[in-house]
């Protein structure tokens, strides 16, 4: 039986997995941490943004 383009795809796909070197338990967590920090970070950043933004718009409607 001739191997269709999906099944050598998957399997293609699965021989290459087994070539990659997974992190840790240890840095898996430490880096799952510093994504969540910066995320958080992140997150604030654009809620000052969108706060001062939002001061604008509302101080140049307000004094028109």
């Amino acid at each position: 039986m001739k191997d269709t383009a999906v099944v050598n795809y998957f399997r293609k796909s699965f021989e290459e997995l087994t070539k990659v070197t997974w992190p840790t338990k240890n840095q898996a967590v430490k880096l799952t941490i510093i994504v969540m920090i910066f995320c958080i970070v992140f997150a604030l950043f654009l809620g000052v943004v969108d706060y001062l933004f939002n001061l604008g718009y509302n101080y140049i409607l307000n004094n028109t």
